[in-house]
């Protein structure tokens, strides 16, 4: 296999993990966003019997630290990956068994779920899959509740387009392209915080990686 065909192979499992590859590209994501995902979960502002909406949760190990932040919340988990789904519900079987967290398939653009179910809503390194961003903000606007809060987070172009397998099916983003992607929603920008956190590459490197959380409200 060349090197070409390695660098779309690990592409394709990072858009959708599958198989036995799968798992252990999972794994990597989590320790490699993990960072990312808690200054997510920090800025949602999280308070009591809230219900919680994360799109692209992967394998959710990352779930006890959300639950953690206030008492009585409810989760609910969006996949595209059927691997990601059946992986979150193995290893949050504790947390399922109460019925205070739920995991979902869905296509990646339409949510399954009522008008005004959810209090807060976030997601990680997922955007640039998205198969129609507008589309699926809409969806998100629809399902989030008045005075609720989404959270994207996703890392700046400047560092995405040095990493080799971003050419193949990523959409890459900086805060302006995202300002001008939200500016043709309903959603209101409340707040935009950057950060420079240090990540292990897969080959053992150490790099800076800029990151940013855009928070948005709906009124």
């Amino acid at each position: 296999m060349t090197n070409k065909e390695e660098l779309k192979k690990l592409a394709a499992q990072l858009r959708h993990p599958h198989g036995a590859e799968g798992i252990a590209v999972a794994n990597m994501m989590n320790e490699s966003n993990i960072g990312m995902t808690r200054h997510s979960i920090d800025r949602l502002n999280i308070l009591d019997e809230d219900h919680v909406l994360e799109l692209g949760h992967g394998n959710c190990s990352h779930l006890s630290y959300l639950l953690k932040q206030k008492k009585n919340l409810k989760y609910s988990g969006l996949e595209t990956s059927e691997l990601m789904n059946s992986e979150a519900k193995r290893m949050n079987k504790a947390f399922m068994s109460t019925k205070q967290v739920l995991f979902y398939l869905y296509d990646g653009v339409n949510i399954p779920f009522p008008t005004n179910s959810f209090d807060k809503v976030f997601t990680v390194n997922t955007i640039y899959f998205w198969i129609n961003p507008e589309l699926l903000l809409t969806e998100l606007y629809r399902v989030m509740k008045h005075d609720g809060i989404l959270n994207i987070t996703f890392a700046q172009k400047s560092f995405m387009q040095d990493l080799p397998f971003t050419q193949f099916g990523f959409e890459l983003y900086d805060n302006e392209k995202m300002i001008k992607l939200i500016g043709n929603t309903s959603f209101e920008i409340v707040n935009s915080d950057t950060q420079t956190e240090t990540v292990k590459t897969k080959t053992g490197e150490f790099i800076e990686r800029d990151f940013t959380t855009i928070s948005l409200g709906k009124n």
